[in-house]
């Protein structure tokens, strides 16, 4: 077995660095809505398909990636994903069509994200370090892509109002291709990855699937995710629009942001280091609960700069703080060897609710010329999903559980 690496390691920090430029640069799409819309007559809802079109295409090759990353390494996968990330940042900057829009910021970019962030490198992370520091490198992790948002999301905008909005996507998308350079520290993984397969009862890739889709504890948190999507990408994508119309500054969007993400560092931190103590579906049954609570309240009080702040501030809190506890819940259930495919479908309903919320945002602000609607139904399928993690078993699944007994 490979020695674990530390937490506080140059290829940690190199893989931090690596989930902040992934987080960051898609966190800064939202502010190019307006010009991009604006260029070219289209209403909110075409940029804003680009985009859902992203989410989609993400959760759609997340599965994909990881069992690429599970099969072949990590960095290789990250890697192409760079490539992937940056080509699509370049033809968002160049194409004149809604084709060309959807390709670049919607198929590209999607595969791109979804081979250089959370699906690909988180399950990477929890073999790089020791057991008993595996929740708090989730959380460490998680944390990472937070920073991202902090400071990439300010350097995007002061990019589109200095050199315009083309030139900003082309200095992003350079900034992207940082994330090829990094991967090279992935060579601990891999490591890693093997010494689980050796040590593991050699269970197949189909195997590990079909014991996956046939547990329906399994399936409860999958459902439970696509819930943490929806409100998510619709906060990211039209939180500064929504902001504008209700005669907000640009400057409040990104501080608005900027807060979501400073706070989601603290978040995340406590979450993994919550995860490793307590259980992660009590955990999450909170935080959903929580986040019906802030939408709720920042709907219903008057509406100000102090109460966006203050709703930021919350939201950053319990913003990727079901990250840990979610992806550890499928460690501790399924074991290490087929994490990133496993962990990948769950990211999958993910993304499936970032579409969601992502394009019904544009729909029905379109239609009805305001985000009411979706933030209501944000909040009523926060607390259904409280409700659905109450029922997941957290115990290993029977499998693991019998490996256990005779080991013992």
């Amino acid at each position: 077995m490979s020695a674990p690496v530390k937490l506080v390691s140059f290829s940690i920090a190199c893989i931090c660095i690596l989930l902040a430029l992934n987080f960051g640069i898609r966190s800064s799409m939202g502010f190019f809505m307006e010009p991009v819309s604006t260029e070219f007559g289209y209403g909110r809802e075409v940029f804003a398909f680009a985009l859902a079109l992203q989410n989609l295409w993400w959760g759609l090759s997340q599965p994909v990636a990881g069992a690429i990353a599970d099969k072949y390494g990590t960095g290789r996968t990250v890697v192409v994903g760079a490539c992937l990330y940056a080509a699509g940042l370049v033809v968002t900057a160049t194409t004149d069509t809604v084709a060309g829009l959807n390709t670049g910021a919607g198929l590209l970019m999607g595969m791109g994200i979804a081979a250089t962030g959370f699906g690909v490198v988180l399950p990477a992370m929890a073999r790089m370090v020791s057991v008993e520091k595996r929740a708090f490198a989730l959380g460490l992790g998680s944390a990472a892509g937070s920073a991202g948002q902090l400071l990439v999301v300010p350097v995007a905008q002061e990019f589109i109002l200095s050199f315009g909005w083309v030139n900003a996507l082309l200095l992003l998308a350079g900034c992207s291709l940082l994330m090829a350079v990094l991967a090279g520290n992935f060579r601990h993984s891999s490591a890693a990855q093997l010494a689980v397969n050796k040590d593991s009862t050699r269970q197949t890739m189909l195997e590990a699937l079909k014991e996956a889709c046939g547990y329906w504890h399994y399936w409860l948190i999958v459902v439970g995710f696509f819930v943490c999507g929806f409100q998510l990408a619709f906060i990211t994508v039209h939180m500064p629009a929504f902001l504008s119309d209700r005669g907000f500054s640009a400057e409040t969007a990104v501080v608005s942001l900027s807060l979501i993400g400073l706070f989601n560092i603290f978040g995340c931190l406590l979450s993994g280091s919550w995860s490793g103590k307590y259980s992660k579906k009590n955990l999450l049954t909170l935080i959903y609960a929580l986040r019906a609570i802030a939408i709720a309240a920042f709907m219903l009080f008057e509406m100000s700069e102090m109460s966006v702040y203050l709703f930021s501030i919350v939201t950053g809190l319990l913003w990727l703080a079901t990250v840990p506890p979610t992806s550890g819940l499928v460690a501790q259930l399924f074991g290490l060897p087929y994490m990133g495919l496993l962990y990948g479908i769950v990211f999958l309903s993910h993304q499936l609710g970032s579409f969601s919320g992502v394009w019904l945002g544009g729909y029905l602000y379109d239609l009805t010329g305001s985000y009411d609607v979706v933030w209501w139904s944000a909040c009523s399928i926060a607390l259904v999903t409280a409700v659905v993690h109450v029922f997941i078993d957290e115990r290993p699944v029977p499998r693991i559980r019998q490996q256990s007994l005779v080991a013992g």
